[in-house]
C-alpha cells in the first residue's frame, strides 16, 4: 500500500478572520478550482462548515470522466483549521487538513493531504503520469486565483511538495 502526501503553503496579506470566512465556506471551493474540472456542489454546501457536515460534489478530474465525490468535515477549530475526508470518490483515501496560520501582516494557508490511489500497482503507475500533475495544476490554479483575489505577500515563497510515505 503506497501513500502519498501533498503539502502546500501560501502567504496572503489578509486577516485571519477574512481568510477563515473565505476558506471555510464550501461554496468558495468552486472559485479556486479550475473550470475544466467541472466542479459543482450538489448538496451540503449551503451552510458554514461544521463537524459532521457531508458535502456532495460532481467533478471531472480528466476529460470525459465525471464522478461524484462525497466528503465529510470531520474536525473544525473555528478560525484556525478544518479537516475534510473523502467518504466516496476517486481516491482510496483522501484526508485533507486546512490550516490558517498567522503571519506578520497576513496569514499562511497550509494544506496537508494524505491520499492513496485505487487500483493497486496501476494506481501507482498513474500517480506520476496523471494524478500528481493534475494536483500540481489544481494547486497552481488555486495559488494564482487567491493571489488575484487577495494579493500576494512579497518575499515569502509559496510551495507545493509531494512525497511518498
Amino acid at each position: 500500500m503506497k501513500l502519498y502526501q501533498l503539502r502546500s503553503r501560501q502567504a496572503l496579506p489578509i486577516s485571519m478572520d477574512k481568510a477563515w470566512k473565505f476558506l471555510s465556506s464550501p461554496k468558495n471551493l468552486k472559485i479556486i478550482t479550475p473550470d475544466h474540472m467541472g466542479f459543482n456542489i450538489i448538496a451540503g454546501g449551503d451552510r458554514p462548515m461544521y463537524p459532521g457536515q457531508i458535502i456532495h460534489y460532481k467533478v471531472s478530474p480528466f476529460p470525459g470522466i465525471t464522478t461524484k465525490w462525497v466528503t465529510e468535515i470531520t474536525h473544525v477549530k473555528e478560525g484556525r483549521y478544518f479537516v475534510d475526508e473523502q467518504r466516496f470518490g476517486p481516491y482510496a483515501l483522501w484526508h485533507h487538513k486546512h490550516f490558517i496560520n498567522p503571519l506578520d501582516n497576513g496569514v499562511e494557508m497550509e494544506d496537508v493531504i494524505d491520499y492513496k490511489l485505487p487500483f493497486g500497482f496501476l494506481g501507482q503507475l498513474a500517480h506520476p503520469l496523471l494524478v500528481k500533475k493534475q494536483l500540481q495544476q489544481i494547486f497552481s490554479y488555486r495559488e494564482n486565483k487567491l493571489a488575484e483575489l487577495f494579493g500576494i505577500m512579497d518575499g515569502i515563497p509559496n510551495e507545493v511538495e509531494f512525497k511518498s510515505i
